[in-house]
């Protein structure tokens, strides 16, 4: 039987799939399909690294290695939901709630010393940050608007803040000594094994990593972030977010650049609150407190310290003292620098846009704001956004354009700051890629917490990045842009090899050119304000940037995009959208039992995968279903029938019925399979007859707290009982 697999993941998306699965299983069985699942949430990575220590019914197989296994497959059909990518302190409550459910874990080492403790570090490390995504993306991605949805925006525009020419919102950014101007990059001449190597001032050689292995033509890359430049650098902000009377912002991505962004957002803390770090930055430290886990972190943990009520007036009076904080959420006194998780670079820069250019102030106001970025690599994208917004006003959902993307992130391509190849200097020296001969490859002089970091980029994933670009802009007839900067080190590699590889490809009448991402990003947006359409050909952090940006412009969320990943070995990985709001979710459901998540994204995910498992087993009612949920899906949309925004309108777990019951209909009503119809028909006619009474059971539940049994590993009977409080639906999908 040909098998799609369903990942489990986390917060609302995994909810989700506690009342859309056995609807999307019991259809797919009509076609011979078997949908399986696979746990990969945060708290099944954890587990799955201790079976020492645990129980033989707590053991949970290690299921992501087993998906990036069959990733490399042709056989895979793999539908990818959010997943959190965890920060350390959503790690280190993942990590409690385990334990107090009565899983024997090890607490996360903060500063591991012995054998063991560095064991146990290094397992956790495996699974912090953007752990999923680089093992399953085995092929690059294709990311746009399904044309149902553009067109609903368009029908229905989503609300745009209006844009003053006198707006003070900027981005502020490093002109010197970061990542970007620092970077070096080399193509590996022939196959090899690296290390990566610390020599110190007095010529001690530490080994950071061994085993680096190597591939011919691919592009290796190094760079290092002063951190004295840095701290200059936020000084100088903070004191320009003062000067302007604008809100001061940092927007970093602490998840996938979960070595790097923890520390640099560390170090805003400390330069946002100079005279108590000064005066108490070795009491906190001796505490295991770290500016790197946030401000949110540091209150939690200081009520134990002998100057408790000295440190928490410190913070209160540089708070009072400094330029106002831009919020979190400002009823609740959580300030943009409480977690490094919860202002996520790619989701806060196009939410703010979208809003005037304006952030929530701690006094709950909207006001402008001066967007912190230090690393300057993609920063000037968002500058130039703000400046045509500034020149020519809001964008008009309505009229606009749209701005798909592909991007480069096969084979881990470009995971930068990320993995285990990212270090924090501990003494002054140099840090060098050594070839197995000796040779250095590359090499930085480093001082005493500079942030150094390497990445790779397989040469075989840029050859499939320019292939798809061309059959993209083949496909749709839509110009397409590199964004790729010649005078920055890695990116001249890659444009020498774009080069290369584009006149392998028939490229007749197409319009492909390559210029630096802000450049790019003006022409693209300049084209968008007249209704055109612009692929953006990118890198894998800009592929993350530009696919939260333009969606969030054109349909006002990221999650209803159509995210496709041609294996490049044949399969076929469907994501279903962003998770970024999926925490707020969850929290209302707790409260009030009420789920806004929006599953749109799977909707058309579980299309797209359908249709890719019709054409390798040639399965004609696998094409079928595929069909019909895409019209499904278009009727879904065209009846509003989305989660609303307050009690008494269907939630997600609505949305789900509505969806099973157009696709139902639908199904009924095609002509290319009679018995497939008639199978449908008593479904279709069941569900119509008792819409009132369905929406009534889902609806009733609403307004009273719901018990799930966990955040982060929620228990199965209670939350599917949450989920599916409907008998009359579960009794119609059950007698398909």
């Amino acid at each position: 039987m040909a098998k799609i697999i369903y990942t489990h993941t986390d917060e609302a998306p995994m909810l989700a799939t506690y009342s859309f699965l056995p609807i999307v299983a019991a259809y797919a069985k009509t076609a011979g399909v078997e949908v399986e699942t696979r746990d990969i949430s945060l708290a099944g990575r954890i587990i799955s690294q201790f079976p020492e220590r645990l129980t033989e019914e707590q053991r949970l197989d290690d299921a992501l290695a087993e998906l990036g296994e069959l990733a490399t497959k042709p056989e895979a059909n793999i539908i990818k939901l959010p997943n959190i990518s965890a920060s350390i302190p959503q790690l280190k409550a993942a990590i409690k709630e385990l334990q107090d459910k009565g899983y024997d874990l090890p607490a996360y080492p903060e500063n591991p010393q012995s054998d063991e403790e560095k064991a146990t570090r290094a397992k956790y490390d495996k699974v912090k940050g953007s752990a999923v995504n680089p093992v399953l993306r085995e092929g690059n991605s294709d990311r746009r608007a399904p044309g149902a949805v553009k067109n609903y925006a368009k029908s229905h525009p989503h609300s745009m803040g209006a844009w003053s020419a006198d707006s003070r919102t900027n981005v502020a950014t490093m002109d010197a000594d970061d990542f970007r101007h620092n970077e070096k990059s080399v193509v590996v001449a022939a196959d090899d094994t690296l290390r990566i190597e610390h020599t110190a001032a007095d010529g001690t050689v530490t080994v950071l990593k061994d085993e680096l292995k190597v591939l011919a033509g691919e592009v290796l890359d190094a760079t290092v972030m002063r951190v004295g430049a840095l701290n200059e650098f936020l000084t100088a902000q903070v004191a320009r977010a003062k000067a302007d009377d604008v809100l001061f912002s940092v927007h970093l991505k602490a998840t996938m650049m979960k070595v790097s962004d923890p520390i640099i957002f560390g170090h805003v803390v400390r330069a946002f609150f100079p005279k108590t770090f000064a005066a108490y930055g070795d009491a906190l430290a001796a505490a295991g407190l770290s500016p790197n886990d946030g401000l949110g972190g540091i209150m939690g943990g200081i009520g134990s310290l002998a100057d408790a009520d000295a440190i928490k007036a410190s913070f209160e009076a540089e708070l009072a003292d400094g330029p106002a904080l831009a919020m979190v959420d400002s009823d609740k006194g959580i300030t943009n620098l409480h977690v490094p998780s919860d202002v996520i670079v790619d989701a806060s820069m196009p939410a703010m846009i979208r809003t005037s250019g304006h952030m929530w102030g701690p006094d709950g106001n909207e006001a402008d704001t001066l967007a912190v970025i230090p690393d300057s690599s993609y920063a000037g994208i968002y500058q130039a956004v703000i400046d045509d917004c500034r020149a020519h006003g809001a964008f008009d959902p309505s009229t606009m354009g749209s701005v798909p993307n592909v991007g480069l992130m096969a084979k881990a391509a470009e995971e930068y700051g990320s993995h285990d190849k990212t270090f924090e200097a501990t003494a002054d020296g140099t840090i060098a890629i050594v070839a197995s001969n000796g040779d250095e490859l590359l090499s930085h002089t480093v001082q005493t917490g500079d942030i150094w970091r390497a990445c790779q980029t397989k040469d075989a994933s840029i050859q499939d990045w320019v292939k798809l670009a061309v059959t993209r802009a083949r496909a749709t007839g839509t110009p397409a842009i590199f964004w790729l900067d010649e005078t920055r080190a890695h990116d001249a590699n890659l444009i020498q090899k774009v080069q290369a590889y584009l006149p392998q490809h028939d490229t007749a009448g197409l319009d492909i050119t390559i210029a630096a991402p802000a450049d790019a990003c003006a022409t693209s947006i300049e084209r968008i304000r007249r209704g055109e359409d612009t692929i953006s050909v990118t890198g894998n952090v800009l592929r993350d940037y530009n696919t939260d940006l333009f969606p969030i412009l054109e349909l006002g969320t990221s999650a209803k995009m159509l995210s496709i990943v041609p294996l490049m070995n044949g399969g076929g990985l469907f994501e279903t959208g962003a998770g970024g709001s999926a925490p707020k979710h969850v929290q209302q459901l707790v409260k009030e039992n009420y789920l806004r998540w929006d599953s749109l994204g799977e909707f058309f995910a579980l299309a797209a995968s359908l249709e890719h498992l019709a054409g390798y087993d040639d399965n004609a009612r696998a094409r079928i279903l595929g069909d019909t949920l895409d019209r499904a899906t278009e009727t879904f949309l065209n009846e509003d029938r989305s989660p609303g925004r307050r009690l008494g309108t269907i939630d997600n777990r609505g949305s789900h019925f509505y969806l099973g019951l157009y696709w139902a209909e639908e199904l009924a009503k095609q002509t290319e399979d009679a018995d497939l119809a008639a199978a449908f028909a008593a479904l279709a006619g069941t569900l119509r007859e008792n819409e009132s009474t369905i929406v009534e059971e889902l609806n009733a539940v609403q307004g009273s707290p719901a018990d799930i049994g966990g955040y982060y590993e929620p228990d199965d009977a209670l939350a599917e009982k949450v989920m599916r409080p409907s008998a009359t639906l579960n009794e119609a999908i059950a007698s398909l």
